[in-house]
Protein backbone atom coordinates (compact mmCIF):
# COMPACT_ATOMS: atom_id res chain seq x y z
CA UNK A 1 0.00 0.00 0.00
CA UNK A 2 0.99 3.52 -0.71
CA UNK A 3 2.37 4.86 2.74
CA UNK A 4 0.90 8.61 2.32
CA UNK A 5 -2.73 7.54 0.97
CA UNK A 6 -3.40 4.42 2.38
CA UNK A 7 -4.37 3.48 -1.38
CA UNK A 8 -3.05 0.57 -3.12
CA UNK A 9 0.79 0.35 -4.88
CA UNK A 10 1.55 -0.07 -8.15
CA UNK A 11 2.17 -4.03 -7.67
CA UNK A 12 -1.10 -4.45 -5.59
CA UNK A 13 -2.64 -2.69 -8.57
CA UNK A 14 -0.82 -4.72 -10.86
CA UNK A 15 -2.18 -7.98 -9.39
CA UNK A 16 -5.44 -6.63 -9.05
CA UNK A 17 -5.63 -5.41 -12.81
CA UNK A 18 -4.26 -8.81 -13.74
CA UNK A 19 -6.98 -10.41 -11.50
CA UNK A 20 -9.80 -8.10 -13.29
CA UNK A 21 -8.93 -9.55 -16.73
CA UNK A 22 -9.15 -12.71 -15.92
CA UNK A 23 -12.28 -12.68 -14.27
CA UNK A 24 -13.85 -10.47 -17.03
CA UNK A 25 -12.91 -12.80 -19.80
CA UNK A 26 -14.47 -15.48 -17.60
CA UNK A 27 -17.84 -13.45 -17.26
CA UNK A 28 -17.80 -11.37 -20.76
CA UNK A 29 -17.86 -8.29 -18.64
CA UNK A 30 -15.78 -4.91 -19.34
CA UNK A 31 -13.01 -3.54 -16.92
CA UNK A 32 -12.39 0.05 -16.74
CA UNK A 33 -8.68 1.78 -16.27
CA UNK A 34 -9.18 5.36 -14.96
CA UNK A 35 -6.07 7.07 -14.95
CA UNK A 36 -5.97 10.26 -13.31
CA UNK A 37 -3.79 13.12 -12.93
CA UNK A 38 -4.25 15.92 -10.89
CA UNK A 39 -4.17 19.10 -13.31
CA UNK A 40 -1.36 21.86 -11.80
CA UNK A 41 -0.80 19.40 -8.46
CA UNK A 42 3.33 20.72 -9.08
CA UNK A 43 2.17 24.68 -8.91
CA UNK A 44 0.56 23.72 -5.59
CA UNK A 45 3.28 21.42 -4.15
CA UNK A 46 6.17 23.72 -5.39
CA UNK A 47 4.56 27.15 -3.98
CA UNK A 48 3.18 26.16 -1.03
CA UNK A 49 5.57 23.16 0.31
CA UNK A 50 5.66 19.41 0.35
CA UNK A 51 3.66 18.93 3.29
CA UNK A 52 0.64 21.38 1.29
CA UNK A 53 0.84 18.97 -1.76
CA UNK A 54 0.54 15.74 0.55
CA UNK A 55 -2.65 17.16 2.57
CA UNK A 56 -3.84 17.49 -1.20
CA UNK A 57 -2.83 13.79 -1.94
CA UNK A 58 -4.42 12.48 1.04
CA UNK A 59 -7.61 14.54 0.39
CA UNK A 60 -7.76 13.40 -3.10
CA UNK A 61 -7.66 10.07 -2.22
CA UNK A 62 -10.39 10.12 0.38
CA UNK A 63 -12.59 11.42 -2.47
CA UNK A 64 -11.37 8.84 -4.64
CA UNK A 65 -11.98 6.11 -2.55
CA UNK A 66 -15.91 7.79 -1.65
CA UNK A 67 -16.40 7.36 -5.89
CA UNK A 68 -15.76 3.45 -6.14
CA UNK A 69 -17.89 0.46 -5.07
CA UNK A 70 -16.03 -2.38 -2.80
CA UNK A 71 -15.06 -4.55 -5.47
CA UNK A 72 -12.86 -1.32 -7.19
CA UNK A 73 -9.18 -0.70 -6.44
CA UNK A 74 -8.40 2.82 -5.94
CA UNK A 75 -4.83 3.33 -6.20
CA UNK A 76 -1.32 5.55 -6.41
CA UNK A 77 1.26 5.40 -8.71
CA UNK A 78 3.26 8.11 -7.63
CA UNK A 79 3.37 11.80 -7.48
CA UNK A 80 0.18 13.09 -8.15
CA UNK A 81 -1.24 9.74 -10.64
CA UNK A 82 -3.89 7.80 -9.87
CA UNK A 83 -5.65 4.93 -11.05
CA UNK A 84 -8.97 3.33 -10.35
CA UNK A 85 -9.80 0.00 -11.52
CA UNK A 86 -13.54 -0.65 -12.09
CA UNK A 87 -14.20 -3.83 -12.50
CA UNK A 88 -17.17 -6.19 -13.65
CA UNK A 89 -19.14 -3.78 -15.29
CA UNK A 90 -21.38 -4.55 -18.27
CA UNK A 91 -21.68 -1.74 -20.33
CA UNK A 92 -19.67 1.31 -20.89
CA UNK A 93 -22.40 3.73 -19.92
CA UNK A 94 -21.68 2.38 -15.91
CA UNK A 95 -17.90 2.92 -16.33
CA UNK A 96 -18.40 6.64 -18.49
CA UNK A 97 -20.67 7.71 -15.50
CA UNK A 98 -18.00 6.26 -12.81
CA UNK A 99 -15.76 8.57 -14.28
CA UNK A 100 -17.53 10.95 -14.32
CA UNK A 101 -18.70 10.92 -10.64
CA UNK A 102 -14.17 11.10 -10.02
CA UNK A 103 -13.92 14.26 -12.11
CA UNK A 104 -17.37 15.78 -10.69
CA UNK A 105 -15.55 15.03 -7.09
CA UNK A 106 -11.92 15.90 -7.59
CA UNK A 107 -13.44 19.11 -8.88
CA UNK A 108 -14.79 19.90 -5.58
CA UNK A 109 -13.02 23.05 -3.80
CA UNK A 110 -10.38 21.82 -1.27
CA UNK A 111 -9.62 23.87 1.61
CA UNK A 112 -6.15 23.81 3.54
CA UNK A 113 -4.47 26.83 5.89
CA UNK A 114 -3.75 28.79 2.65
CA UNK A 115 -7.03 28.97 1.99
CA UNK A 116 -9.51 27.50 -1.05
CA UNK A 117 -8.38 25.86 -4.05
CA UNK A 118 -10.37 24.83 -7.22
CA UNK A 119 -8.17 21.45 -8.12
CA UNK A 120 -8.81 19.48 -11.22
CA UNK A 121 -8.08 16.25 -12.60
CA UNK A 122 -7.44 14.64 -15.99
CA UNK A 123 -8.45 11.45 -16.84
CA UNK A 124 -7.72 8.89 -19.57
CA UNK A 125 -10.21 5.72 -20.05
CA UNK A 126 -9.17 2.43 -21.06
CA UNK A 127 -11.66 -0.44 -21.23
CA UNK A 128 -10.84 -4.21 -21.09
CA UNK A 129 -11.11 -6.17 -23.92
CA UNK A 130 -11.83 -2.81 -26.34
CA UNK A 131 -8.95 -1.24 -25.34
CA UNK A 132 -6.27 -3.98 -23.95
CA UNK A 133 -6.11 -7.37 -23.58
CA UNK A 134 -3.24 -7.42 -21.16
CA UNK A 135 -2.53 -4.58 -17.99
CA UNK A 136 0.83 -3.10 -19.32
CA UNK A 137 -1.67 -2.42 -23.06
CA UNK A 138 -4.70 -1.16 -20.79
CA UNK A 139 -2.37 0.91 -18.28
CA UNK A 140 -0.89 2.41 -21.22
CA UNK A 141 -3.58 3.25 -23.39
CA UNK A 142 -5.46 4.96 -19.87
CA UNK A 143 -2.42 6.91 -19.98
CA UNK A 144 -2.39 7.66 -23.36
CA UNK A 145 -5.75 9.12 -22.96
CA UNK A 146 -5.41 10.98 -20.03
CA UNK A 147 -2.53 13.14 -21.98
CA UNK A 148 -5.40 13.61 -24.44
CA UNK A 149 -7.50 14.97 -21.78
CA UNK A 150 -4.93 17.31 -20.50
CA UNK A 151 -4.43 18.55 -24.36
CA UNK A 152 -7.91 19.51 -24.83
CA UNK A 153 -7.85 21.76 -21.86
CA UNK A 154 -7.87 19.90 -18.72
CA UNK A 155 -10.57 19.05 -16.12
CA UNK A 156 -12.19 16.01 -18.85
CA UNK A 157 -12.07 12.68 -19.42
CA UNK A 158 -10.80 10.95 -23.01
CA UNK A 159 -11.44 7.64 -23.61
Amino acid sequence: YDELTGLANRGLLRQRLERGILASAGTGGRLGVLFVDLDRFKYINDSLGHQVGDQLLVAMAGRLRSCVSERDTVARLGGDEFVVLVEDRRGLGEITARAERVLDALSRPWSCAFGEFHVTSSMGVAVYPENGLDAETLLKNADAAMYRAKENGRNTLQF
